[in-house]
């Protein structure tokens, strides 16, 4: 098939068919559609959109392009979650363990931060001793086992995605609905699980510029998703601030077990609350959301969604007394503090600054092959409503050798915004459900 042609259909808004669709796939993979030529589609694409039958067989496409996982041989029901992306988001290490907890079969494939967004599997490498290179048999074992397992996507799973997503990221196309789409939705199917609960970011350390676009964003996953024949659904949560109060890695798992233990709450603690009752109900071990969120803290008032995270850490090879001694995880060499020029309340938060200053300061990637400083990171002392005073604290940067301090500085130096009134309301940390 010529790739000319297929772009040109697409340029003019024209519907593309099942094997158009392969085509350009199959190209991504093979070579058959040159650089340029993938480019042009990924823009005709971006400027003239796809129906949902286009984007449910590109979906399909891309998560046919390489292997495609069996849990079959996992006993209970799968479910996995997947972010959008944001700052301190630390669902996955309290959610994951609270609903293995519960009964469910926790079989997720995460990834890593690059820009100001963090990544799972790179909090979790900042337990010695924890691998997430696990084979697919040993992934299946572990999670029969104890109940959950968290490691990388491997190369054979929809390889069509990444060559697409990297010319996406250097053709202004990241953005594109059937484009986003179809790369989240191709890696979660070709990973096996039947059930998926999305947590789609909405504010300033979101991918998308607007609530509008985030709520567009969801129902269309669910709605594509769900005529690929697998059960999803979308929360879509707020991201106008770091959802917890740590930013970095070894941080956020030592949150994670703060939480876990019953020692800290606040929005991390709802947000996950709320994800997992997602997940129980997905899966159908939950028969509505209150149900659902008794079960859940049920298990984190007695101590066994911790254990489960205990159990994890053990299995994927580091030692389980890290869950009960966080003070076993790295930390950073230095600690400086951040003072407000002026008091007032705290009425806005640009939270992609504060991600791209842990970032600058080792907890983040710039590049694919950047080494992450596991001890970097932030720790936010405000929150959005709160009341600063000048000279106060308003977050403490934890800093190792090759931290470059003065590049995080500049980016906080704009982060916060300072009113003299307090705000009218708190923003809410769910914004919709979409079932």
């Amino acid at each position: 098939m010529n790739p000319c042609d297929v772009i040109m259909k697409k340029r003019l808004g024209q519907e593309l068919n099942r094997e158009e669709i392969h085509a350009f796939v199959r190209g991504a993979c093979d070579g058959s559609f040159a650089d340029y030529q993938l480019s042009a589609m990924l823009m005709a694409i971006c400027i003239r959109g796809m129906s949902d039958r286009e984007t449910v067989e590109l979906t399909m496409e891309m998560a046919d392009s390489g292997e495609r996982l069996d849990l079959g041989e996992i006993d209970g029901p799968t479910v996995d979650k997947h972010s959008t992306g944001g700052v301190g988001d630390t669902t996955t290490l309290i959610v994951a363990p609270l609903c293995a907890a519960c009964g469910a079969k926790v079989a997720k494939m995460s990834g890593r931060g690059l820009g100001f967004t963090g990544g799972t599997l790179d909090k979790l490498e900042s337990i010695p001793g924890v691998r997430v290179d696990l084979s697919a048999r040993a992934f299946i074992d572990q999670v029969n086992a104890i109940g959950l397992a968290v490691i990388g996507q491997t190369g054979e799973l929809a390889p069509a995605d990444k060559k697409l997503y990297a010319l996406r990221d250097v053709t202004a196309t990241v953005d594109s609905l059937p484009l986003v789409t179809s790369s989240i939705l191709s890696k979660k199917i070709a990973a096996g699980c039947q059930s998926v609960v999305l947590d789609v970011k909405a504010g300033s350390g979101a991918i998308m510029p607007t609530l509008e676009k985030s709520v567009e964003l969801a129902e269309t996953m669910v709605r594509i998703g769900r005529g690929t024949g697998r059960r999803f659904s979308a929360l879509v949560t707020d991201m106008d601030q770091p959802l917890g109060l740590y930013v970095g890695n070894a941080l956020e798992v030592r949150e994670a077990i703060e939480v876990l233990s019953g020692r800290a709450g606040g929005a991390l603690l709802d947000v996950s609350l709320q994800l997992g009752a997602q997940m129980l109900r997905s899966c159908r071990l939950a028969d509505s959301a209150d149900e659902a969120m008794a079960m859940l803290r049920a298990a984190l008032e007695d101590g066994r969604g911790l254990a489960k995270l205990a159990d994890m850490i053990e299995a994927q090879g580091g030692e389980r007394r890290v869950a009960y001694e966080p003070d076993r995880l790295p930390q950073a060499e230095g600690r400086i503090d951040i003072a407000a020029e002026k008091s007032g309340y705290v009425h806005a938060i640009v939270t992609s600054d504060i991600g791209y200053a842990a970032q600058a300061l080792g907890a983040g990637r710039e590049k694919a092959d950047d080494v992450i400083d596991p001890a970097a990171g932030i720790i936010m002392k405000k929150r959005l409503g709160e009341f600063v005073e000048k000279g106060e604290a308003w977050c403490e940067l934890h800093v190792g050798a090759r931290a470059d301090v003065a590049a995080a500085k500049k980016r906080l130096a704009g982060a916060l915004t300072l009113s003299d009134e307090p705000m009218a309301q708190a923003k809410p940390l769910v914004y919709r459900a979409i079932d």
